[in-house]
């Protein structure tokens, strides 16, 4: 087996943009020179400011776009496009509001071309692994919304993907309900042993989740520094907020995404800095 899953490699992207006023057409760098590897059944957590192009990284390695420049490998072969062998959890659930939960579930397997029976038992099985096999017949709009993510990952997990990205999956939670399924999360990927890529703008949540964190820079995006995760902090019976070594990798990961968060500040100005203000505040507390 490699030891690395997933490598970066001096990726760029840029997009179009159109000029104000009706002006020319312009080029806008979203990520700048990432190069980043991923071990082979690695959690790695990514943090940055807003706009860093977070979201855009992920996009490109879901195959949803491709970089302008540089390279995204998997598994030593270059991403061509979407495949099987990353699922993708967002942020909004995008549940089937006529389909139960296994029948949500089932729907990318039927896709795949998984025969009837194999589909409904793999279903079971991923719904019964997030804790949700007695609400497999409910509809989404029964289930409560950390339910509803729930079955987004079953959903994701249910073609037995190798790389598991995730954006920002718990955002819209609140906050007892992130903590369970943070916790849900990391038991899953102990039992699976999948590679996840998550991301997210709480510290704590970063710190919690990731055997490594990657911090980005303000916009043009590039990785400034990855952060390890002593070992300490990867407990599965305590909770690891509460361990005298969190405050201090805590802080590290903070110090390095608030120089950030105030970068984009001040290239913001105006009503720009109020937005970057409140991202701030965001981070700090999440």
């Amino acid at each position: 087996m490699t030891s690395v899953k997933i490598s970066f490699q001096q990726v760029r992207k840029e997009f179009v943009v159109r000029g104000e006023g009706g002006g020319p057409s312009d080029r806008f760098t979203a990520l700048e020179d990432i190069t980043l590897d991923v071990r082979p059944g690695e959690f790695l957590a990514l943090v940055g400011p807003s706009g860093c192009g977070k979201s855009t990284l992920l996009d490109l390695l879901g195959g949803l776009t491709a970089p302008t420049s540089g390279r995204i490998l998997l598994d030593g072969r270059a991403i061509q496009g979407p495949a099987r062998d990353r699922g993708i959890v967002f942020q909004q659930y995008a549940l089937f509001p006529w389909r139960t939960a296994v029948q949500n579930v089932e729907f990318g397997l039927d896709i795949a071309g998984f025969k009837a029976r194999e589909r409904r038992e793999r279903a079971l099985h991923y719904l019964e692994l997030v804790g949700l096999s007695a609400f497999a017949e409910r509809y989404p709009h029964e289930l409560s919304g950390g339910m509803k993510q729930r079955v987004a990952i079953a959903r994701s997990l249910a073609y037995d993907p190798e790389v598991l990205l995730m954006d920002e999956p718990f955002a819209a939670l609140d906050a007892q309900t992130r903590e369970t399924l943070q916790g849900e999360l990391l038991r899953i990927w102990r039992t699976m042993g999948k590679t996840i890529l998550f991301i997210t703008h709480g510290i704590d949540e970063a710190v919690v989740l990731g055997q490594r964190v990657a911090v980005m820079t303000s916009r043009p995006g590039r990785i400034k520094q990855v952060v390890e995760i002593p070992e300490a902090l990867r407990s599965e019976t305590e909770d690891v907020r509460s361990l005298p070594e969190f405050g201090p990798v805590r802080h590290e990961v903070w110090s390095l995404l608030r120089e950030e968060v105030l970068k984009a500040q001040q290239l913001a100005g105006g009503a720009g800095a109020a937005r970057a203000s409140r991202a701030l505040e965001e981070v700090a507390h999440v």
